[in-house]
């Protein structure tokens, strides 16, 4: 994590010219370089990984913190957490807290009343037979998460528990995840093991961690192949949290017909924001050549469907890591050392190696190749452009001071056309101008982008309509008709790329615009004193990935439940009506994330970006406004010894703010 590491130095360096900035400005500027400490203080790169169940997720991850046995192997099957692990350097190993929350009540209520997503699209389609089975299951997962929790199981919903410490125990408690599920082993478990699990809806782990360079957070999700998709569900939401995916594959069955909703979710995303370990290498036979089809075998899959074809691959073993991280590496299973042998002998030419069998056996595991993408795709997609936002910000902030102290000494020299006053007033109307005018650009495009979605919604209806008609025709309605959605969802994301390249394009013109009106009204207040001042425009923020896109739809099904509906309905109105009366119900929800959800997110995060820039011109102006009041007088404070250190202090600090904007 080398790449990692001299990013730390670098933010380390930007805190400290942001600590001798903080001594050298006015009151209202030292709020804002505070703001600017928070926000590289808050920043936190984020991985989510996800997968199919038994890729070996949760082992991956445990190699990963350098803890082999940190999360427990036990699983719940019922469990829907994402487990994010907050990873800040450390000399050692340690835990230093944890958080659980809870379902709320709606949330419990959707599972258990209608079966989560799976019991509901059953029920849309009259499959009976098959809602009761899933109902039957949920009843008895909800008749034991209260035999558990007696009376306190209705407390408990939207609560959250939080701990100054966390271990083995605790974590079997709330979350119970892992990869290695045994159905029949776990029925003899001890009662307090997954008590909370059932209800828990997610976790946060806070601990220090001596292999990571820079504070990270890692995402454990639960595989998306589950019974009642609410895996699926906060998979997505966990996706959208962070801007780098690892996508975990068991090299023995990767990319199969079961990951189809995996490679959905995939397929939203950017090559960038993608890295696939193909895990459990380990089990090959022949890894050496047995790699090079599995690889050629993803890429086809990935260009079938539309994927992020250039993602990076990357082959390793997490048992491999852990045998490592134990010290074990004398109790691997032959099978396994075989496999180790085969690649060793495939990638050296020989089985005897120059270094100790740990560094070797560590670097076969794919562990140090993980890492490094990791690193860099933080430091390149993330870390650079958080400090040279913040860089840019403190530059302005910095560069004013000197404007302060020329307004200070020159006084009445430049003459103004308006008061202070009015220039704080101007000022406010500017702000308030640029906000509107954002708003609107924004309101307009997504209108038009809501229309556009429409139409394609509607005309793949038609469509569909249109082929089951055809089908029955030919066909009559005893054999199944298939209808794939894809073509839905390359148009919606079409759209969505569209409307974000044009977001983008008019939030930087409202930018590049309030930047000229601020300069414009400083130059007016204050004349040639505030001509050094660099104000920079702001980073347009990134469109999100449109990953509810990913998100199963009805017509994605081939079970018998789907089966069963089309030889239950009668009549060929009965068929196209209910149909279309089904796929209009089942994707409301997954058009309004796509409509509303997405926009409201682009939206938030332009008016934040924008109102930050205002927040920092305001302190500024006042500072320049304090300054003009005090002027008169000052003409022998640059002899002051004192303002003299000053001054060199605020220009070394320039010079440290240039290096993370050139």
């Amino acid at each position: 994590m080398e790449d990692l590491a001299a990013f730390a130095k670098k933010a380390a360096d930007l805190e400290g010219a942001l600590d001798r900035l903080a001594d050298l400005t006015g009151e209202e500027s030292r709020r804002s370089v505070s703001r600017l400490k928070s926000q590289l203080a808050a920043f936190e790169p984020s991985v989510t990984v996800l997968g199919q169940v038994k890729s070996g997720k949760t082992s991956l991850i445990n190699a990963m913190t350098g803890w082999a046995d940190l999360l427990p192997s036990d699983v719940n099957p019922w469990t829907s957490v994402v487990t994010s692990l907050h990873l800040t350097p450390a000399s050692q190993n340690g835990e230093t807290g944890a958080r659980f929350q809870f379902m709320t009540e709606d949330e419990w209520d959707r599972l258990t009343t209608k079966g989560g997503r799976i019991g509901e699209l059953a029920g849309r389609a009259g499959a009976e037979g098959e809602l009761h089975k899933i109902r039957d299951q949920i009843l008895s997962m909800r008749d034991k998460s209260r035999r558990r929790l007696g009376r306190n199981f209705e407390l408990l919903m939207g609560q959250e528990h939080e701990f100054g410490y966390f271990d083995k125990n605790m974590l079997e408690r709330y979350i119970c995840l892992g990869d290695d599920f045994d159905v029949e082993g776990n029925a003899s478990a001890q009662d307090e093991q997954g008590r909370f699990a059932d209800i828990t809806r997610s976790a946060e782990l806070f601990l220090n961690c001596h292999t990571v360079p820079f504070r990270m957070c890692l995402r454990d999700t639960p595989g998306v192949n589950d019974t009642f998709m609410m895996r699926e569900m906060v998979t997505i939401k966990a996706i959208r949290d962070s801007r780098v995916c690892v996508v975990v594959l068991s090299a023995g069955q990767a990319l199969t017909s079961v990951d189809m909703a995996l490679v959905r979710m995939i397929a939203t995303l950017k090559s960038r924001e993608v890295i696939i370990f193909v895990n459990r290498i380990d089990e090959l036979s022949d890894p050496a050549n047995q790699m090079i089809e599995i690889e050629e075998s993803i890429r086809r899959t990935l260009k079938k469907n539309d994927g992020p074809q250039d993602a990076q691959i990357i082959f390793g073993s997490a048992y491999w890591a852990g045998r490592v991280l134990q010290g074990e590496l004398g109790e691997m299973a032959d099978a396994n050392a075989d496999a180790l042998l085969n690649l060793t002998e495939a990638v050296l030419g020989t089985t005897n190696i120059g270094r100790s069998p740990s560094a070797h056996v560590w670097e076969l595991s794919g562990l140090p190749a993980l890492m490094q993408a990791l690193s860099s795709q933080f430091v390149l997609s993330l870390g650079e452009p958080c400090l040279r936002k913040i860089a840019s910000s403190a530059m302005a902030i910095a560069t004013s001071q000197n404007a302060v102290r020329t307004v200070m000494v020159e006084g009445d020299d430049f003459s103004s056309d308006v008061s202070m006053h009015e220039i704080r007033t101007e000022f406010e109307r500017v702000a308030e101008r640029s906000l509107t005018q954002l708003k609107a650009s924004m309101s307009e495009i997504f209108a038009e982008y809501n229309q556009r979605v429409d139409r394609v919604h509607e005309n793949f209806i038609e469509r569909a309509t249109h082929s089951l008609l055809s089908h029955l025709e030919v066909y009559g309605a005893e054999h199944v008709w298939e209808y794939d959605p894809s073509g839905l969802r390359l148009l919606l994301r079409s759209a969505y790329s569209t409307m974000g390249s044009r977001a983008r394009k008019e939030a930087k013109a409202s930018y590049e615009t309030a930047v000229s009106d601020t300069a414009h009204l400083l130059y007016r207040g204050f004349g040639p004193a505030v001509e050094g001042i660099q104000l920079s425009v702001p980073s347009v923020p990134q469109i999100p990935s449109p990953v509810t896109l990913g998100q199963t739809i009805a017509l994605d099904f081939n079970d018998s439940w789907w089966a069963m509906w089309w030889r239950r309905t009668r009549g060929y109105q009965a068929f196209t009506k209910q149909f279309q009366e089904l796929i209009r119900s089942e994707t409301e929800d997954f058009m309004t994330q796509i409509k509303d959800a997405h926009t409201s997110t682009i939206q938030d995060d332009f008016l934040e970006e924008l109102r930050g820039f205002l927040d920092e011109q305001k302190a500024i102006l006042l500072d320049l406004v304090t300054g003009a009041h005090r002027s008169g007088g000052a003409e022998d404070m640059f002899c002051d010894r004192a303002e003299q250190k000053r001054n060199d202090a605020l220009n070394e600090t320039l010079r440290s703010l240039e290096r993370y904007i050139t």
